[in-house]
């Protein structure tokens, strides 16, 4: 399984995306993130694993603009510090 086939299967994670077959690992992980379930999550760190998934996160997070919801970015900062340091 790719990543983009989490998009595939659940196309109202980016619903507004022409062609979910061409979006980055790192565009994934924020739709995942921000508008899927605790198993999206869990689907996208089994693909990736969970070091490799912390680091795509960090390196967009570090950006200076986002798309990670508020929550969802202070809730995952967390998260990755916990379980993929």
């Amino acid at each position: 399984m790719f990543i983009q086939d989490i998009i595939k299967q659940k196309p109202y994670l980016a619903w507004y995306v022409k062609d979910p077959g061409q979006l980055s690992d790192e565009s994934v992980l924020e739709h995942v993130l921000n508008y899927g379930n605790w198993e999206d999550v869990k689907t996208y760190i089994r693909i990736k694993g969970s070091r490799e998934t912390a680091q795509i996160f960090r390196k967009t997070n570090s950006k200076r603009r986002t798309n990670y919801l508020p929550e969802v970015q202070h809730y995952f900062m967390r998260f990755f510090q916990k379980y993929a340091s």
